[in-house]
């Protein structure tokens, strides 16, 4: 499975979605849900860092910590536009839910690439 993230990492037509929500951009709306989501994916991919790879007790945390993020990740992502990234979350929790593990490693490579190219998409607009 290839870890390259796939383009482009934002939906144009979600952050106009969002935009819509505030048009005046009087309430920050944009700004400020895109703050939110990027320190959630901060927060997920510190925590991707922390989970150390192995056997037993260690995989089977590793195991229900991906989908948890994925599960997690999926609709906020869609709903700021980071459709490669929402997408490859429901393949995820897919495969987790029916406990195939065989790509886990792929998954969280996968994962990984794809959080920090809408992390980076998503600060790439907050910046002033």
């Amino acid at each position: 499975m290839n870890d390259t993230p796939s383009a482009p990492p934002l939906d144009s037509a979600a952050l106009a979605r969002l935009h819509d929500l505030d048009p005046d951009g009087r309430y920050a709306v944009v700004a400020r849900v895109l703050a939110a989501f990027d320190k959630s994916l901060t927060r997920m991919l510190a925590r991707l860092a922390g989970e150390g790879g192995g056997e037993s007790a260690a995989e089977i945390n590793k195991t229900e910590t991906i989908a948890d993020m994925a599960h997690t990740l999926k609709s906020s992502s869609a709903s700021v536009g980071a459709s490669a990234l929402a997408r490859a979350c429901a393949e995820i929790e897919a495969r987790q839910r029916v406990g195939d593990t065989a790509a886990l490693h792929a998954d969280t490579a996968r994962l990984v690439a794809e959080a920090a190219a809408a992390q980076l998409a998503v600060r790439a607009i907050l910046q002033p």
